[in-house]
């Protein structure tokens, strides 16, 4: 489960009920309940980083602006979908969070559901009303197919995206974690097209905080010290080694840098720019 209702009221507690009730053998399992109000983007990135580490036919129920709509102001419309990739269903509603999770990736089957439009009622609390009721009839056997029809197309959410220019790549800050650690959209494969033995600096905040090497692990650095790593799933990762237990706090703290501020690297040689400032015209 992965929504953005909270943990102080009951919201959370009614979705695991009424699992409880329609499918009591369920393990359920919580992602993250502390998804920014109605970003998809960012309920798309903790799922897309942890997934893998489920079992095939795992059902994940997205509740992060699940109310549909239809037709408003001109929209297409958004609606209780379901999407089959990699071997598990994810059920959500259709806001943009599917094509921010799969990207340029092929699915196995995207469907919406059927039927449940027209009862205005469950619009009160759709995760629980919509979503959830989904989720168990497949996770109680039942194809999807019987409650869903099968369709060609999805949302996208917007979402930050690194990009290469001459000698450089500018990503940003998608993510800041509990650690205050700062997780970038720069992935290995993006920074690996330079080759491993050019040489790069990494700026970020402004020209004065900067690291020229990507270290192992956190712990490769002294406690207090800045240091930029490849974190499990592959993003570049700005971080203090062991900020967190100390009084500045991490990274963010430290530096000042917020969600979607530019991270730069600089992969040309060392004195191929005439001043530092240069980096930054």
């Amino acid at each position: 489960m992965t929504t953005d209702m909270g943990e102080r009221d009951h919201y959370v507690a009614s979705l695991k009920g009424t699992i409880t009730k329609l499918c009591p053998d369920a393990r359920i399992v919580d992602i993250s309940h502390a998804v920014k109000p109605f970003d998809t983007a960012e309920a798309a990135y903790h799922i897309a980083a942890c997934f893998e580490d489920f079992p095939e036919e795992t059902v994940h129920v997205i509740g992060v602006d699940s109310e549909p709509m239809i037709n408003f102001s001109g929209s297409e419309g958004s609606f209780p979908s379901i999407m089959k990739y990699k071997g598990q269903y994810f059920v959500c509603n259709d806001n943009g969070f599917f094509g921010s999770l799969v990207q340029e990736n092929e699915h196995e089957g995207f469907y919406r559901m059927d039927d449940v439009l027209s009862r205005i009622e469950l619009f009160k609390f759709p995760t629980k009303n919509m979503l959830i009721p989904a989720a168990c009839k497949i996770l109680n056997g039942e194809a999807i197919e019987s409650f869903c029809s099968s369709f060609g197309s999805f949302k996208k959410a917007f979402a930050l995206t690194a990009v290469i220019e001459t000698n450089l790549i500018k990503g940003n800050v998608v993510h800041i974690d509990n650690f205050g650690n700062l997780i970038t959209n720069v992935h290995t494969s993006l920074f690996d097209r330079f080759g491993k033995e050019t040489p790069f600096t990494i700026y970020y905040r402004n020209k004065d905080y900067y690291i020229d090497e990507i270290s192992p692990t956190y712990n490769a650095v002294p406690p207090g010290e800045k240091v930029a790593v490849f974190n499990s799933n592959g993003f570049l990762e700005i971080a203090i080694n062991r900020g967190a237990n100390g009084g500045t706090g991490g990274a963010d703290k430290l530096f000042g840098i917020r969600i979607g501020d530019v991270i730069r690297i600089d992969f040309a040689p060392r004195g191929s720019h005439s001043t530092i400032e240069s980096l930054f015209k």
